[in-house]
């Protein structure tokens, strides 16, 4: 079992209920799965980028990301509907455990100029949604591979209804969310 689960059902559910008055345990907020999005848009004819990118996301997710294809086209951006512009990994379970657990203790703290996470990066259904400019905080990304910096997009889906207990799971989890 995740270090992070056994924290969430040891410390967090408690801490959470004492703290909004949740009488049922199932009622209490929990995350539900982690998105993590890269967009490949300006180096999508470039198969051998591409292909690094793919490998270095499915290191750091721990499974083959998908490719997202473009809906429209659109001729400013040299973009043709159908066209790979993007790769999508969804975490569930174990993966998403150790992932969040990963980006907590490591990547975020790793990351230059890291002041905590904004509250304004929530949504009203009390879901993160965080950007990070450089894959290579991760410590799985070899410094070889370095060559093909890409920023990614994680989104933190959590079953909270509202922004304040999303806030209040992901900080008892040990998200470092400014105050």
């Amino acid at each position: 079992m995740s270090r992070l689960l056994q924290k969430y059902r040891k410390e967090v559910i408690p801490a959470l209920q004492k703290e909004f008055g949740i009488k049922n345990v199932m009622a209490v907020p929990k995350v539900e799965k982690v998105v993590v999005n890269v967009g490949i848009g300006k180096i999508a004819k470039d198969d051998k980028a591409v292909e690094k990118i793919t490998n270095d996301l499915a290191k750091l997710t721990g499974q083959k990301p998908v490719f997202r294809k473009a809906k429209k086209s659109i001729a400013s951006f040299k973009i043709r509907q159908g066209m790979n512009i993007g790769l999508m990994a969804t975490l569930r379970g174990k993966r998403m455990y150790d992932f969040m657990d990963r980006l907590i203790s490591i990547a975020l703290p790793r990351s230059k100029d890291f002041r905590g996470i904004d509250t304004k990066n929530f949504d009203k259904n009390g879901n993160l949604n965080l950007g990070i400019n450089e894959s290579s905080i991760f410590p799985e990304v070899t410094y070889e591979t370095l060559k093909d910096i890409f920023g990614l997009e994680i989104t933190v889906t959590t079953t909270a209804r509202d922004k304040q207990k999303g806030i209040a799971l992901l900080r008892h989890l040990g998200f470092p969310i400014k105050k």
